[in-house]
């Protein structure tokens, strides 16, 4: 009952704060999907960087690059749960970007795997 929870939570959060996100893990690699990820790059990339002040060609290319990078490396990943936990956390306080997720992810998956020594 609890996962099915947490799938019905994640799918309501990640409509209102991220309606144009593709899971990586629901990536299909059609052509359609294809180009529903790059618009959702190039958009959020643009936003982000735009509003700080570092709207150059050169830095928006790199940063979508590196969440295009990031978004394949998502395609990959085995645990489902803390994926979906991961997103729902960052996309929940505004930091919906691939790279965030991955980097993330990463992080929770080698901190579940450690125990306070002395």
């Amino acid at each position: 009952m609890s996962k099915k929870i947490t799938i019905i939570l994640f799918t309501l959060l990640s409509s209102l704060f991220s309606e144009s996100l593709i899971h990586p893990l629901d990536f299909k690699g059609t052509d359609k999907e294809k180009t529903s990820v790059i618009k959702f790059i190039e958009k959020n990339v643009k936003e982000t960087y735009c509003d700080i002040g570092m709207c150059q060609d050169t830095i928006l290319r790199m940063m979508e690059e590196e969440e295009l990078r990031s978004f394949k490396e998502l395609t990959k990943v085995k645990n489902r749960y803390l994926l979906n936990s991961v997103i729902e956390t960052y996309c929940g306080i505004g930091m919906c970007n691939y790279s965030t997720i991955l980097m993330m992810y990463n992080e929770e998956k080698s901190a579940s795997n450690k125990s306070l020594e002395w």
